[in-house]
């Protein structure tokens, strides 16, 4: 795997407010790097449940390494929550059609060089499909990216992760109103609408829409013509194959790839879901996406396989 010097010291990202058409303002951060011409800007799509912040040590690190980055929280996740999530009508639909949408326009609107790009990690890299804004991307990098249809969890996980997801987190969100996450460690408070849409998804992503819904989500996933590269690691039991494909099945107008690796190519002996983006990945993983994302070079040609059809 590739290796770099230490960057130079990034800036610290700048709170900056996100409008959304609905008139939503999210919160976010934005990192402009000290180098003249940027190699590029690239936005980060959280994980479900999992605050912006969990991501800006590896924005920190773009930036250190050229790139404009900007974070966000969705809509009743951190530095975007409302007063109350009871009874705010969230939905996963509207982290995707609104939420990304409007972090993508301000990320062009302040775009000086390079391509523009995004990173998404697990919901995050479905979400960017239900943007209008997601054709204007270049390039466009995901990790374990799914929408958590049960199906798809790793066989020898999947008795825990529906006892937990599917069991417990329906029952707690009817009983507060909310799944009340961060109390039982959990990930973060969600509200009613995405907590019970990942409970009781299905294994096609559109059909937990109201059907007047349904062909724009379709229609909009397949305008995205960015290249897109998929990572999965082998011990991920969200991200698993099957999920990776059902994910970019929708993406049947870009061109995709799909890499599946495994905690040994970087020396460990687990990573899973979640921790690709700890800092102790800064001379591995991260250093290795700067292939991709400065000049769309895929790092793992050896881990790759081309994803034909939709």
């Amino acid at each position: 795997m590739t290796h770099t010097e230490t960057p130079p010291a990034a800036p610290e990202g700048q709170p900056v407010s996100i409008l959304c058409r609905d008139g939503f303002i999210l919160g976010g951060h934005l990192w402009r790097t000290a180098d003249l011409t940027p190699s590029g800007s690239v936005l980060i799509n959280c994980a479900t449940g999992v605050l912006s912040r969990y991501y800006h040590r590896y924005a920190r690190f773009l930036a250190g390494q050229g790139f404009d980055v900007l974070t966000y929280d969705y809509r009743g996740i951190g530095l975007s929550r409302p007063t109350r999530l009871r009874g705010s009508g969230i939905r996963w639909y509207h982290w995707g059609t609104l939420d990304c949408d409007a972090a993508l326009r301000l990320l062009d609107q302040q775009h000086r060089a390079g391509p523009l790009m995004l990173v998404g990690h697990s919901i995050g890299g479905f979400l960017p499909g239900l943007a209008e804004a997601a054709p204007r991307l270049d390039r466009i990098l995901t990790m374990g990216a799914q929408y958590a249809w049960c199906g798809d969890y790793a066989r020898q996980k999947r008795p825990g992760l529906l006892l937990k997801w599917h069991l417990a987190m329906p029952l707690l969100t009817a009983l507060y109103g909310y799944f009340p996450g961060r109390r039982l460690g959990w990930l973060e408070d969600l509200p009613a609408g995405v907590a019970n849409e990942w409970s009781f998804r299905g294994p096609r992503f559109e059909r937990s829409h109201p059907p007047a819904e349904r062909a724009e989500i379709l229609r909009r996933m397949a305008a995205v013509r960015a290249p897109l590269l998929a990572v999965t690691m082998a011990d991920d039991e969200f991200g698993t194959v099957p999920a990776i494909t059902r994910t970019l099945a929708y993406y049947r107008g870009a061109e995709r790839t799909m890499v599946r690796l495994s905690p040994a190519d970087y020396g460990r002996d687990r990573i899973g879901h979640f921790a690709l983006f700890h800092d102790s990945h800064a001379d591995g993983f991260w250093a290795d996406s700067l292939r991709w994302l400065r000049a769309g070079e895929n790092p793992w040609p050896q881990q790759s396989t081309p994803v034909i059809g939709g």
